[in-house]
This record gives C-alpha cells, sequence and structure tokens, in this order.
C-alpha cells in the first residue's frame, strides 16, 4: 500500500517538475511548445474572424481550434494534479487565466460567437517571463503598482473634474447647437463633449453656429491640458515609489540604503544585497 502511495507522489512530483521547473530540458520543451501552442490558437481565432479566411478554411481554423482546446484543457487538469495545493493554484491569477482560455470553446456550443473570446489565450504568454528568465523584470510592475495606488485620491479627484467638465460643457453645447446641428440630447452632446477633450475627434458630430464652434475650441485647447494631468500625476508617483524602493534595500554590512533595484552588491562594501519581492513561482506553475 505504501508503495502504491510512493508511487503516485512519485509520478506527482515528476509532472510538476516538468510543469513548473523550465529549467530542465523537459520543462523547458513543454513551456516552449506550450507558447507554441498559444500563439497557433490566437491566430486561428483572428483568422477565424476574417470572413475571407472563414470562407476557405473555416472548417480547418474550428477543427484546429477544438484540438488545441483539448490539449489546454487536459494542461489544465494536469496543472491541478501537479499543483500542492490545487484549490490555491484554481484561484490564483495564472489558475483563472488558464481556465478562462478554455471556457469560450464549451460556451460556444451554447452561444455562438462566444468562441472568439478565445483570444484571451492571449494572457497566458505572460509566462515568457518564466521561461526566458524575465522574472525579475517583474519586480518593475510592483514599483507600477505603488505609484498608481500613491497617485489614486489624485487621479480621483482628476476624474471628478473632467466627469464635470464634459457634463456642464455638453450640456452648454446642446443649449447652443439644438437638435438641428445634431445634438439631439443632453447624453449625445455629452458623448461630443467626451471625444473633444480627449482629442479623439470622431467628426460625427460638429457644431455649426460661431458660439458653438467658440466653445468647442475651448474644448479642444482643454483636452490637451487634461491630457498632461494623469501623465504627470502617475510619473511623480513613480519617481516616489522607485525612491522609496531604493531608500528600502538596505546593506546588511555597513547600513547604506538607497542601491538602484537591480543592484547585487552593496557599492560600498561589496555586500550581497538582499533579494527584491521579484516574485516566484507558484504552486501549479503560476508565476506570483
Amino acid at each position: 500500500m505504501r508503495s502504491g502511495t510512493a508511487g503516485r507522489a512519485a509520478w506527482r512530483d515528476t509532472l510538476a517538475n516538468i510543469i513548473d521547473n523550465a529549467d530542465t530540458r523537459a520543462g523547458r520543451a513543454f513551456d516552449v511548445l506550450l507558447i507554441a501552442a498559444i500563439i497557433l490558437s490566437v491566430l486561428a481565432v483572428m483568422l477565424d474572424s476574417v470572413g475571407i479566411y472563414r470562407a476557405r478554411f473555416g472548417t480547418a481554423l474550428r477543427t484546429l481550434e477544438w484540438l488545441l482546446t483539448a490539449v489546454f484543457t487536459v494542461e489544465y487538469v494536469l496543472r491541478l494534479i501537479a499543483a500542492p495545493t490545487p484549490r490555491r493554484y484554481a484561484l490564483s491569477f495564472f489558475g483563472l487565466v488558464d481556465l478562462f482560455s478554455i471556457l469560450p470553446a464549451y460556451i460556444a456550443l451554447a452561444v455562438p460567437g462566444a468562441q472568439f473570446l478565445l483570444i484571451l489565450r492571449v494572457l497566458r504568454l505572460l509566462r515568457i517571463f518564466r521561461i526566458f528568465k524575465l522574472v525579475r523584470y517583474l519586480s518593475e510592475a510592483s514599483v507600477l503598482t505603488l505609484a498608481l495606488r500613491a497617485s489614486l485620491a489624485k487621479i480621483t479627484v482628476f476624474l471628478a473634474v473632467v466627469l464635470t467638465l464634459v457634463v456642464v460643457i455638453g450640456t452648454l453645447m446642446y443649449v447652443i447647437e439644438g437638435p438641428q446641428y445634431g445634438f439631439t440630447s443632453i447624453p449625445t452632446s455629452i458623448y461630443w463633449a467626451v471625444v473633444t477633450l480627449t482629442t479623439v475627434g470622431y467628426g460625427d458630430i460638429a457644431p455649426k453656429t460661431p458660439v458653438g464652434k467658440a466653445l468647442a475650441s475651448l474644448a479642444m485647447i482643454l483636452g490637451y491640458g487634461i491630457i498632461a494631468v494623469p501623465t504627470g500625476i502617475v510619473t511623480v508617483g513613480l519617481a516616489q515609489a522607485q525612491a522609496n524602493r531604493r531608500a528600502d534595500r538596505l546593506c546588511p554590512r555597513c547600513g547604506l540604503d538607497r542601491h538602484e533595484t537591480d543592484a547585487r552588491y552593496c557599492r560600498r562594501c561589496a555586500q550581497a544585497l538582499p533579494e527584491t519581492d521579484i516574485g516566484t513561482a507558484a504552486p501549479g506553475g503560476a508565476p506570483s
């Protein structure tokens, strides 16, 4: 009985080593083949959305999609088996991405068109950071997250001001231009204000009166200023987050701080620095 249990445990360990460990030959081959399958699947979904290709190769493309869906389904089940804590993997970011990358194919059996959501499989390419030893670059994502979190209050106030502006400008334009010039309602006028302030300018609605054109000109000028505000807020937040992160990297020997985030040794005494929080592989092959 014990030998059977040990055999199952060894089988799971071997499977986990192949799925999670990109340093082994088998693990790297598995990951490279997986990425190739993901890219092929995404291309098949894209081509299936093009009428001329769907008419000529529709059957082959759908067959390929189902074949790859079967492969990804088996892979997802194997990841659940190999994970030390299947529930933790299933609820992790990559676990949910793996699940949602196969669900649309089965949903499409009841809801036509849902198969195009298989394009979500492109998110699985984030595993390339682990495979090609780029995980350390994910640490910069934490700096961006900290910057956005620190700037949340300012960005919220900024968005509230912008929302107020588009409502006021849209209402004024509705009063000035009216339905005869395409501003048929206040919501439609607010839509025009949003398009104008963001400098998109679709041109489907345009003011015709001199007063309306003057208001539109003001909205366009405000749009350029509005674009610069969030950029400055996030830039300051990034600088502060980067400075705080450098300050946190203290040399354990001499106590010197403010080392670069990618520095491995102290610039004063050459002592090895503590590792930064760059995220490690989570159970089930999902980098945290």
